[in-house]
């Protein structure tokens, strides 16, 4: 299945009339994770394009995937609500701001409620 992904994603090049070609796809290097004291996270309110239900968004992270899942864990098991974890971005569910720069804050990160 990667070998197709590969396929479609392959950026200009159309056509190669070596018999060994092998196109190589540019990896995007993820950034190291800043310590939580560096982190400058924004928790907002959106509601725009969610059919009028209201999420709390945490933007600002600078890390890894993998670091960013475990936060995202952390805060849904915290607020006990349902999220995901998209684009550099957590999103909970609910009006969740004071509980999560509460627990941001507690967790050692520095966290600004925004809106």
């Amino acid at each position: 299945m990667a070998k197709k992904n590969e396929w479609k994603n392959r950026e200009g090049v159309v056509y190669s009339t070596s018999d060994n070609f092998e196109y190589n796809l540019s990896k995007e290097e993820e950034a190291d994770t800043l310590p939580p004291q560096q982190q400058n996270l924004r928790v907002l309110l959106d509601k725009n394009g969610r059919a009028g239900k209201q999420v709390t968004i945490v933007t600002g992270f600078v890390g890894k995937s993998e670091d960013l899942e475990a936060l995202t864990k952390l805060l849904k098991t915290k607020c006990g609500v349902g999220g995901s974890s998209k684009d550099g971005e957590v999103i909970l569910q609910g009006d969740l701001r004071d509980k999560i720069v509460a627990a941001l804050t507690k967790e050692g990160y520095k966290a600004k409620r925004v809106g």
